[in-house]
């Protein structure tokens, strides 16, 4: 039987790859699925429409919607659900919805006329405010499923990696007020487990988390970047860009870019980015540990 960690480890190599794959296929399905509805109802009406323009119909809809589904997923990742803030998040889906609905009205109709002008045809939407209306109400409900499948998605993936927290000032594992935390707790399938902060190989920002980088392994902190520098140790963590901070340890290149940043390669490989203004303290302090 394979467990999480397991299946984690081979899959998290393939899991861009198998993401974009799995939202070609699902929007395939709706559109060859819509499209065999759409055929049958249009042919029990005896209304007088070949079947390729309902395959179009439904066709220029599911690829109006695959394209948009990367600006949902920057959305969600840049504001996640939470109980903090609801009604903000509230109030930015809602307008998320609606330009959602716009776009993919624009890329739907475009799509169709071009499909209608290659088959020597003529496509007219209709009359768009009310047409758009109609769309909205679709369209509103697909967006608030595509937002929940997502937010799924990552939150099973966060219970499979493990989820961290700072100890807590009432546990026993709880350090002095006077020093940083040398470890943090990391809970995993009903499971706790302490890790120690100085294995950690880099952080990232992530929305409302901060991604923790151990050995492989991304351990998703509810914080902020600037609350979590705070308690890693300063002698050890960098900041390097707004959304990285580096163990200094665990640099070995670095490499000059064309604007002042450059790209810093870790020891297990991964490369990140260093902004220009980071790039001179950083510089800075590795001349010093030096000299």
């Amino acid at each position: 039987m394979v467990t999480a960690n397991q299946f984690l480890n081979r899959y998290e190599p393939y899991r861009k790859p198998w993401e974009i794959g799995f939202w070609i296929v699902y929007f395939l399905i709706n559109a060859m699925a819509n499209s065999l509805t759409v055929i049958q109802d249009v042919q029990r009406a005896g209304l007088a429409v070949a079947s390729w323009e309902a395959i179009v119909w439904e066709s220029s809809s599911a690829l109006g919607a695959l394209i948009l589904i990367w600006p949902i997923v920057y959305l969600t990742r840049r504001f996640p659900l939470q109980w903090h803030g609801f009604e903000r998040l509230v109030l930015i889906h809602l307008l998320g919805s609606v330009g959602y609905a716009i776009a993919h009205v624009v890329l739907m109709v475009a799509f169709r006329e071009a499909a209608y002008a290659w088959m020597g045809g003529n496509y007219s939407f209709g009359h768009w405010p009310s047409e758009l209306v109609y769309e909205y109400l679709k369209d509103a409900r697909s967006y608030a499923g595509l937002v929940l499948m997502i937010e799924g998605y990552r939150f099973v993936l966060r219970r499979l990696r493990g989820e961290a927290r700072w100890p807590d000032p009432a546990g026993p594992e709880f350090e002095p007020v006077n020093e940083l935390p040398e470890r943090f707790l990391v809970k995993m399938l009903g499971r706790e487990f302490l890790v120690a902060a100085d294995r950690i190989e880099f952080v990232s920002a992530a929305g409302n988390y901060v991604n923790l980088h151990v050995a492989g392994r991304d351990y998703p902190l509810r914080s902020t970047m600037k609350s979590v520098l705070t308690k890693l140790d300063q002698d050890l963590f960098q900041r390097v860009h707004r959304s990285y901070a580096i163990q200094l340890e665990q640099l070995v290149e670095i490499r000059p870019g064309e604007h002042g940043d450059a790209s810093l390669v870790l020891r297990n490989g991964n490369v990140l980015p260093c902004s220009k203004g980071y790039r001179s303290v950083l510089k800075e302090r590795l001349q010093n540990s030096t000299t």
